[in-house]
This record gives C-alpha cells, structure tokens and sequence, in this order.
C-alpha cells in the first residue's frame, strides 16, 4: 500500500461526525512510522529527533532518526513530527473516572456502594465508556486510568480501563488488580480550610482498627481452603491479596496510622501493599522499603495538612519521596476528581518545577504507575513490545500553555480528540468572529 505521508499532525479524526461522545475508530493501518518527534521513552530517557515504529498495535523499536534510515514504501502510514513531543499514555491512578459524571446529581454516581466491607464490589462492570467528562481528559494525553469505588471502610476492587471502546470489556487494561481500604484516622481535623480549628482524637480509631483485623483474619482463614463448604462473595475477592495475585491499595496519609499499616501489612504477610495518599510517607521511608511498600502520592496541588508546613510542602513531595528510593507516582485524588483529572501532567510539572527532572516528572505519571499497578509490560513507556497507547504534543505536555495534544492512539487503535468542549468553543469562535 502507498504510504501516506502527514507533514503537520493535525487530529486524525477532522471529518468525524460532531458527536458529543466520539465513537471509538477502525484501525486500518497496520505499520505506521513517526518520525522526528523529540521523544520521552517514560522510563527516564530522552531521543531528541526520534522513529517510532509501529506494528498491528505494538511498539516495534523506537530509535534516533539521525542514525537509522528508513524505506518509506515498508510503511502504511509515515507521520513527520517535526518540533512536536511524543510521550507514552499517561495514567489516572485511583480516580473514579467512568464511574460518576456530575458530582451534584446522585443518579450519574456509581462508585459507592451501602455497607463497610464490600470487597467484592467491581468498578470494572460499572465503567461506563459513554461519559462525556472521559474525553475531556484523554484531550491533555491521559489514556489510561484505574477505576476505583469509594465509600466504607473496604471500597471495592478497582480495575485498570483504557479511555476508549465501545464498553468496558473493550476499555479494560487489567481486571480487578486491587483492593481498596481506608485506614481510619487517628486525629480528627475541624473547622475548614480558612479557619481550621485543633484536632481531637478519634475515639473510635480503635474499634475501626480492631474491624479491620477481624475481617482480614476472616479472610485470610477463608483463602487457606481451595473449595469451601459455602462461597461467601465477599471473602472470595479477597483471595488474590494474600496470594500476591492482587494489590492492597491502602488509603493512609499520617505517619501514626501509618506505622499501623506497616505492622498491619507484616501480619498478613502482604505481598504488594499500595500507600494512596501519603502525605508522611517520607519519614517512614526506611521501614516502607524494607516492608515493600509503594506510593500513589496525593495531589502536589493540595494545601498543607500542618500549620508548621511550608507552603510549598505539597510540590516538594514527590522530590522528597524520590530521593530516599520507595517507588512512587502522582495521583489527583480531591475535589472534583474525575473533571480536574485532565489537569494531571501539570500536576507532574509542579513536580519538576519542585525538584524532579523533567523525565522523572514523566515518569513519575506514565511508568511508574504502570510498574506500580502491575501493568508496566504492557504500558508505561515508549519500549519495544509495548502497547502503542501514545500521544503526540505540539509543545511539553507538562506545561499548560504549551501543552496541545494532536494526534493519540490506545492499544495501537488512533482515538477522537473532539469533545463537547471543543465543540463549544468552535462554536462560539465562529459565531464572534475569532480567528
């Protein structure tokens, strides 16, 4: 087949209908050739004039276009990205993408269920593929997240989706690879972020905690029989933690409730426990790695939890945690999770602007949260066999003026960068003139 040559990347869907939830596309191209993008592999290097070539959906090598040469005729589609920046997929870790659409209306929020410990609560049936606020985020480079309900003491098991497909056996990454439970807390705060007011002590902390053991024994006593007498759903989905088949995602940001953890994940002899939040992780770095632990870091964009912290304490964290060697990513669980997941890479480039380089930034929402999720041999970074779920930038996609996706694909399958967003803004520029 004759190559088609693209010398200015420009959305591959331009002639799509206006649909307000774009439909996922036909691939036709089996080979394609990017060339001359400045790539960041995801794993901490960097090729400056790049060739990304691709194969029915896999990265087949990614290499420096100066030093190789290439037959165009081998090659369905070849694509000039001059000036332009390739990345990898970023990832959405713990967020309830596909789960809920606007916070206000409970009918559009599925991500938590009635009781404490529900385990066996899926976020894998319940993605939904049509949601709008989806295509918002793909659009700054965000292909793929991880699913996770909310609510109780044990939330659910949370699934790792890709943004595109027709539904969720299409968009599905990775089937429940984990168990989501929140630690109480200790201390309680008060009053509000303006005026917060002293902390007091949960009297309940206790209570909660010894729940928590009880079940897990319960658990765990169940798992040592192969065939039971009786399934009980709820203990069945908690097999695979013991095993070392599942992670343990457990929510904790304090260093008194996390020495807790720590001592919590030793009893159970916990294969691949998972800190989500993590505020204090720094300071108990040590005993982390000698227990296995690793990191989904709370937003850098957060206020300070402690009067005594500089302001800055939040941009710093990732820096912190990186230098004392426990794995970490950064995640942007908060307020209005899912609709501000779109400004992610820039939470990543508050983290380089704050200690990290810049391919540390990268990584720290692409590999590293692939490695951390189990999934880092099939996305993560630009390396050979790898899922082509990648996207292209006019400019660093890290920075918000210049970040400008133009061209992405998942699983090697090109995706519709239009939204209803988009949509709107052309709109109106056309009916008040703006070029």
């Amino acid at each position: 087949m004759k190559a088609l040559y693209i010398l200015l990347i420009a959305q591959i869907v331009s002639s799509v209908s206006n649909a307000q939830v774009p439909s996922p596309l036909e691939q036709k191209h089996k080979r394609i050739l990017i060339l001359n993008a400045s790539a960041h592999i995801g794993n901490g290097e960097f090729i400056q004039n790049s060739a990304v070539g691709i194969e029915n959906g896999k990265i087949l090598f990614v290499k420096n276009a100066l030093t190789n040469s290439y037959t165009v005729s081998e090659w369905d589609t070849v694509i000039t990205a001059i000036g332009k920046h390739i990345y990898p997929g970023f990832i959405a870790a713990n967020l309830t993408i596909g789960l809920t659409e606007i916070d206000a209306v409970r009918a559009t929020r599925d991500f938590d269920e009635t009781g404490t410990m529900n385990p066996n609560v899926r976020s894998l049936i319940a993605y939904n593929t049509d949601s709008k606020v989806m295509y918002t985020i793909r659009t700054n480079g965000i292909l793929v997240t991880q699913s996770t309900p909310r609510g109780g003491i044990i939330s659910g098991t949370s699934s790792i989706m890709a943004l595109d497909g027709w539904n969720w056996e299409d968009a599905v990454y990775k089937a429940d690879d984990g168990v989501h439970l929140n630690w109480p807390r200790k201390y309680q705060s008060a009053g509000w972020w303006a005026e917060p007011a002293p902390s007091s002590q949960n009297e309940k902390y206790n209570k909660t905690r010894d729940e928590i053991y009880a079940f897990f024994e319960q658990a765990l006593a169940y798992s040592s029989e192969k065939a039971p007498l009786e399934t009980n759903l709820r203990l069945e989905a908690m097999r695979g933690i013991f095993s070392g088949n599942q992670r343990l995602f457990i929510h904790v940001d304090y260093a008194p409730e996390m020495n807790d953890v720590i001592d919590f994940s030793r009893r159970f002899n916990l294969k691949l426990p998972v800190i989500v939040g993590g505020y204090d992780a720094h300071l108990l770095a040590a005993v982390l790695l000698e227990n296995n632990f690793s990191v989904m870091l709370g937003r850098p964009h957060e206020l300070p939890k402690f009067e005594e912290d500089y302001t800055y304490s939040c941009y710093q964290s990732a820096f912190k945690l990186k230098q004392t060697g426990v794995p970490f990513c950064i995640q942007a669980e908060g307020e209005m999770e899912v609709m501000n997941a779109r400004n992610l890479p820039f939470l990543a480039g508050t983290a380089w602007a704050y200690g990290l380089t810049e391919e540390e930034a990268i990584a720290s929402i692409s590999l590293n949260v692939a490695k951390i999720l189990g999934i880092d041999d099939r996305i993560g970074s630009l390396e050979t066999g790898k899922d082509a779920t990648l996207f292209i930038s006019d400019g660093n996609a890290l920075d918000m003026k210049s970040n400008n996706v133009s061209f992405a694909m998942i699983k090697g399958n090109y995706i519709n960068l239009d939204n209803h967003q988009k949509q709107l803004n052309s709109k109106y520029e056309q009916k008040y003139g703006i070029e």
